[in-house]
């Protein structure tokens, strides 16, 4: 077979194009020649699969080395023909993405079976394949079909289109008899009927012209691949955002579980709703205490946590004395009004295992769950290790463990063969990853036949005591500590405690191990959640002796040389800009009335006319454990004070080379900055602007175009990506062009210097919300700064007179509605917010509706919606103004 690829496309001197095959996971690369640097020709011959497709991207190349290739999610493709077609030419244009690549995702298209393109007779020597990307069809049961001038392609009329073949996701092929058709001829793509085949939409285009193509027998011609677009609005949607442990139901079990997932579904579906988001459901389970609370830190990026198994999906106690013991508690707990985690899980725990007891052999033995786990081996078998081993030492930091702490495949494969002992506790942890799998795919089916869209958070992080740490430690850097630079969340900066990633390793292997993440969240649901995507542009990594997040650095990143830093016209000694910046007037500021025990005990005099801090006092760490477990008033003071005095610098030193510097972060808000004169400050402000909003920008743009795209073209999953923070000029850069929608909330505006944001001016691909499960809610918000709230509902809301104290519902109503009539694609609103707008139904407890504070690392994440789902469907009114604000913002 040969082919012979051409396309259009403008390299500079010393690059050259290619094409990279592929069929059967058999890779081929074609290398291509031009004339004049802008028209491309390749021609290859090799043996292919006749029912196979084939499929390829164009790449760049630079001495022998890719620069850059086409990264879309889609390749070009096509099929192999009769045995006649035996020379293939094919036109092409370079394409990343398609536009309006939304329209693609799982999130906005149905499932279905693919199609066989149709092969003509082996006595045809002469074809043309139409090839086409039109996305969605299914969702509204029609199909793709050709229309045109000539007889072969129905002569114009509606009811004779020629309907094309959905080889691939969104992707239609139609290859006719080039000899049956009258050259030059016009044509259309058209939307038809699945059934009847008549044409429903006409493309707005002017008519497509195809002029003669002369072709020798045996010849096939590709014309160039083709996006085809209908006179369709946009599809703005509306949904909810709520942590599954926040469900509550009648038969819950004191937490939300997959089943009130469902119920939720339906609430959605009745409200007119077609978007859930909630937050990471991965097992978090390390000292079974209220602290495993927190969703981000999981002990795996695959397993889900065993609390939201639905115990009414699973078979009753054949005990009656159990089962009644069961069912009381079960009421007790249910009825609480915040989640109590040790208590939901031990009682959810103890009855899975007497349930495993009854019916583990027999499920285990199931066809479905062999293929199940067939198909998860890879991270099941060590995550069931894992938790035997957490259950058996005591413990989830593996370097503690007497035996298995280095992570061996043969030895753990060993430990969980079913002549093992352990095995039966082993196999606990398979089938209850099974159940939660099997329920969670149910949700996830039912949910799209509703036309909902269900939206899953992938974590920027992973716990250093988890799996993944544990079997690949080579794609951590386990001595450093992720976290976010001060904002409006935290002062100090927010310390994650998880380890950073050496994306260095991770590159070597195409980034495999997010592949399989994305793959498996690809599963379940249609859209996700990047977790701080700023974090794949830099992360903020703190060295391992902080507590704060003061001292960190961004990584990647370029430090600045002392010659660099004196370029700018700040020359001061260097130990002045790195170490801790101590004086009588600092220690009376800072610690007042304490300020003499502090020189007396934990500081030295320099010899300058100022303090150092005492050897055993001098980082962070060595602090926090010098007062481990004294939580007095006093103690608490001195110890944030000694954090503060250590973080008193201008400059931290360089991860990596200890010569270079980079500004502290938020600098100028401590006392170091003060000493510095004007001049000096202007130079170091001048700088810290450089270094932190100009300097990175296109390295940190490489950076994330290494990775970004890989990733979010490796799933068909709709991306959304958290960008907030302290965010980099690159980020919409990045954003923009692989068509992540940004997070938009109006309290947090993206434009300097302005108070609040402007939903009508939101971009279309982007996530509208009021607020987030790190803030407070609306109705929490309007209460928290007074004077921040009248400028809000004067300027903002234009209403005249005195604020109400407590927002009412209908302000509430109002802003709901504000965002719904924003042009984001998505507008998707916490529960909480959407209650609001009733003040007989909402919470009156405002304070205890809100999920997470920031700037508490260990934050207890228990709040639960104080009705149930059975109730809230039965709230006609309330459901019945929801979907009318819905279908009056002409969201769908």
């Amino acid at each position: 077979m040969k082919i012979t690829f051409r396309i259009q496309y403008r390299t500079v001197w010393g690059e050259s194009l290619c094409v990279l095959l592929s069929q059967n996971h058999i890779q081929h690369t074609v290398e291509m020649t031009t004339r004049n640097g802008e028209e491309w020709t390749g021609k290859a011959e090799f043996d292919f699969h006749p029912s196979e497709p084939i499929c390829y991207r164009y790449a760049v190349s630079r001495q022998e080395t890719l620069v850059r290739q086409e990264f879309g999610a889609i390749p070009h493709s096509f099929y192999p023909g009769n045995l006649q077609q035996q020379h293939y030419l094919v036109e092409d244009c370079w394409r990343d993405l398609p536009q309006d690549a939304y329209r693609y995702t799982s999130a906005f298209n149905n499932t279905y079976a693919l199609e066989q393109p149709s092969r003509l007779s082996d006595n045809t020597g002469r074809c043309i394949t139409f090839r086409a990307l039109c996305p969605g069809l299914s969702t509204h049961k029609q199909r793709l079909g050709l229309i045109g001038s000539c007889a072969a392609l129905g002569s114009w009329e509606y009811c004779r289109p020629l309907r094309m073949k959905e080889v691939q996701p969104n992707v239609w092929h139609l290859t006719l008899d080039a000899s049956s058709l009258e050259y030059p001829f016009e044509y259309k793509f058209v939307a038809i009927h699945e059934e009847t085949g008549a044409v429903e939409k006409w493309e707005t285009r002017p008519n497509r012209i195809f002029p003669l193509q002369p072709l020798q027998r045996g010849e096939t011609y590709l014309p160039m691949e083709t996006e085809v677009f209908f006179d369709d609005a946009p599809q703005r949607i509306a949904g909810c955002a709520i942590p599954v442990f926040s469900l509550r139901s009648e038969g819950s079990c004191g937490v939300g579980d997959f089943g009130d997932l469902k119920l939720l579904a339906d609430w959605a579906d009745e409200t007119g709703q077609k978007a859930i988001q909630i937050l990471p459901i991965n097992d978090t389970t390390m000292s079974g205490t209220w602290t495993d609370s927190y969703p981000y830190n999981s002990i795996s990026i695959y397993a889900f946590h065993p609390m939201y198994i639905d115990l009414r999906q699973l078979p009753a106690l054949k005990d009656k004395k159990a089962a009644e013991a069961f069912e009381k508690a079960r009421i007790k707990v249910n009825s609480l009004p915040m989640m109590d985690y040790e208590k939901a899980n031990k009682l959810k725990m103890d009855y899975l295992r007497k349930v495993y007891q009854m019916e583990g052999k027999k499920v285990l033995a199931s066809e479905e769950f062999l293929n199940f786990f067939q198909h998860n081996e890879e991270w099941l078998q060590p995550y069931a290790a894992f938790c035997y081993l957490r259950d058996s030492y005591g413990t989830p930091d593996f370097n503690h463990w007497p035996k298995y702490s280095t992570y061996e495949a043969d030895e753990i494969a060993k430990l969980c063969t079913p002549e093992n002992k352990a095995y039966t506790k082993i196999a606990f942890y398979y089938y209850l990853q099974y159940q939660l799998h099997v329920q969670l795919l149910a949700v996830s089916t039912y949910a799209r036949a509703k036309g909902i869209l269900l939206k899953g958070d992938i974590p920027i992080g992973i716990s250093r005591s988890s799996v993944e740490a544990w079997v690949e430690p080579h794609y951590f850097h386990l001595n450093g500590q992720a976290g976010a630079p001060p904002d409006a969340f935290s002062v100090n900066g927010q310390n994650w405690g998880f380890p950073t990633y050496n994306w260095e390793v991770m590159e070597k292997d195409n980034y495999r191990w997010w592949r399989r993440r994305f793959s498996k969240m690809a599963e379940y649901f249609t859209a996700y959640r990047i977790d701080h995507i700023l974090g794949f542009f830099r992360i903020w990594e703190i060295p391992d002796h902080s507590v704060h997040g003061l001292l960190g650095q961004f990584s990647p990143s370029l430090p600045l040389s002392m010659d660099e830093i004196r370029s700018f016209g700040l020359n001061l000694d260097r130990e002045f800009m790195t170490q801790p910046f101590i004086n009588d007037k600092v220690l009376e500021e800072v610690f007042g009335a304490q300020s003499e025990y502090v020189r007396q005990h934990f500081v030295t005099a320099n010899g300058k006319g100022g303090y150092a801090l005492l050897q055993e006092f001098d980082t962070q760490r060595k602090v926090k454990a010098y007062f481990n477990g004294k939580e007095d008033e006093d103690s608490l003071k001195l110890k944030e004070g000694l954090y503060s005095l250590i973080s008193n610098v201008l400059f931290v030193t360089d991860h990596h080379d200890a010569e270079k510097l980079h500004p502290r972060i938020a600098a100028q808000n401590d006392s170091v900055f003060q000493q510095l004169n004007w001049k000096q400050q202007g130079a170091f402000n001048h700088l810290y602007n450089h270094y932190y909003y100009q300097r990175h920008n296109e390295f940190w743009y490489q950076e994330a175009m290494k990775k970004l795209p890989v990733l979010t073209q490796s799933t068909p999953m709709l991306v959304c990506g958290e960008d907030l923070g302290m965010v980099p000029e690159c980020v919409p850069w990045v954003m923009r062009q692989l068509q992540i929608l940004s997070l938009e909330i109006q309290r947090m505006p993206k434009q300097m210097y302005e108070d609040f944001g402007h939903p009508e001016n939101y971009p279309f691909l982007s996530v509208c919300t009021i607020g987030t499960h790190d803030m407070s809610t609306f109705r929490g918000w309007w209460e928290e700064d007074p004077a921040l709230t009248e400028r809000f509902y004067h300027q903002e809301m234009h209403h005249q007179g005195e604020i109400p104290v407590h927002a009412p519902g209908w302000l509430c109503k109002d802003i709901v509605f504000h965002h719904l009539k924003s042009p984001s694609l998505l507008c998707i609103l916490a529960w909480q917010d959407w209650m609001s707008i009733n003040e007989q139904l909402r919470n009156p407890d405002i304070e205890g509706e809100r999920i997470n504070i920031p700037a508490h690392p260990r934050h207890y994440w228990r709040w639960r919606m104080h009705l149930t789902l059975e109730q809230l469907l039965k709230e006609k009114e309330l459901n019945q103004t929801i979907r009318e604000l819905i279908e009056d913002s002409n969201r769908r």
